[in-house]
This record gives C-alpha cells, structure tokens and sequence, in this order.
C-alpha cells in the first residue's frame, strides 16, 4: 500500500512537470513600453507642440492644424504625389517652430546660457504644471513678448514658452531675456532699423535661425502619431 502511494506521487509529480505554468512575457512587454516612449518623445521633438500637455491637440488651432496634416498623410499613399505635398506642408509647419525655439536658443547663449539653452528650452507632456514656480509672472511676460516684440512672428504665442520664462524668472534672468528680445527682434521696424540690426546680430542667429532644407528622408518619413497607435492597438 505503501509503494503504491509512493508511486502516486511520483507519477502526478512528473505529470505537472508536462504542462509548466504559461509566464507572463514581461519583457515584451517592457521593450512596448520603451518603444513607446521613444516614439512619444520623437514626436514631441519634431512636433514641438505649442500646448504639449493637450493630448489631442485640438485646443489650439495651430496644432489643429499640424495633427490634420499628419492624420491625413498617415492615410496617403507613401511615396505618392499627395504624400510628398503633405510632407511639405507639414516640413513648413514644423519650420516655423523650429525658427521660434531657434530665436529663444540664441538669446539664451547670447545671456550666456551655452550649456544651459536645450535644457532650459525642452517642454514636452511631461513637464508638470506644479513644477512651475512663477506662473502668474512667467504668463504675463508671455503676452509682453507677444505684444512688443517679433519673437513669434506676430503671430499667438506658444504656451510651451511659459515653462521657459518661469526657469528664467527663477534664474533671474526673465527681464534681460525680455530686453534682448526687444532689441533682436523689435514688434515694428523700418527698413532702415532691419537692416542695421541685422547687420549687427547676424553672426549670433545664422546659425540657430538658419531655414533647413527639405531632404529626401524628411519627405518620407513615417509619422510618429501613427507609428504609436498602431502599436497601442496590438
């Protein structure tokens, strides 16, 4: 009676061993993750979202703008004549948020701030609001850049830029900020005034506000937008 318990055992102990436990695939799943969140911060850099913290981005009409464009190239033919149009549109779009965020990299090397000019300059989704020190201040700067000088090319200020002035109200460098944005980039000038101050600036912002050309690879590159919800779908 005994042997035959033994043997039970040892048969029904075999027997589990057949049929393992189904895992988890962690890493997989770790490795989506990751994936993801490059995409995400890809698409942020390239996008430079003027409210980085409007996941639909439909709150404002220039992001609007920007998304349809990139929804609407997601559904054309890539490599067709209507792909590469959108890809122009949205290269031109996307131009003129690089030329902004290259006006505020100069003057923050030209404060000095060499090293410092990316980071203080880098807003994205993940930038809380509670991080933000001197709201109420850093907003009312905001409009005094967007009503007295050229920095957005008179056009509505990114919300983006508000995280920026409250890293310098902080530094103490918001108001020196603001008077070389008024001298670089006056609201209304003459011919006469334009051509002296570029004269006068031209080695600082060649380099940051130079226009880049249109490459072929940036013509048919694969949108981020899509390339991340389709992966959030699988």
């Amino acid at each position: 009676m005994g042997d035959r318990n033994v043997f039970y055992r040892i048969c029904c102990s075999c027997c589990g061993e057949d049929e393992p436990e189904e895992k988890t695939p962690i890493i997989s799943d770790t490795l989506l993750y990751f994936a993801q969140e490059a995409q995400r911060r890809r698409s942020e850099q390239a996008n430079l979202w003027s409210e980085p913290h409007d996941p639909f981005h439909m709150e404002r009409d220039d992001d609007r703008e920007l998304y349809n464009l990139l929804q609407k190239r997601a559904k054309t033919r890539r490599g067709s004549q209507g792909y590469r149009r959108l890809s122009f549109d949205i290269h031109a779009v996307r131009q003129e948020r690089r030329d902004v965020l290259g006006k505020w990299k100069m003057i923050l090397e030209n404060l000095g701030f060499h090293a410092e000019s990316d980071m203080l300059l880098n807003v994205t989704s993940a930038t809380p609001y509670s991080s933000m020190r001197n709201a109420p201040q850093a907003k009312k700067l905001l409009d005094i850049l967007a009503e007295e000088t050229s920095i957005f090319d008179n056009k509505m200020p990114a919300e983006r830029y508000i995280f920026v002035l409250d890293r310098l109200i902080t530094l103490d460098a918001a108001e020196d900020f603001l008077r070389k944005a008024k001298t670089y980039y006056p609201r209304d000038q003459s011919p006469e005034m334009e051509t002296e101050e570029q004269d006068s600036v031209a080695v600082l912002i060649k380099r940051t506000n130079e226009i880049k050309p249109v490459t072929d690879e940036e013509l048919e590159e694969v949108d981020e937008e899509t390339l991340l919800s389709r992966s959030l779908e699988l």
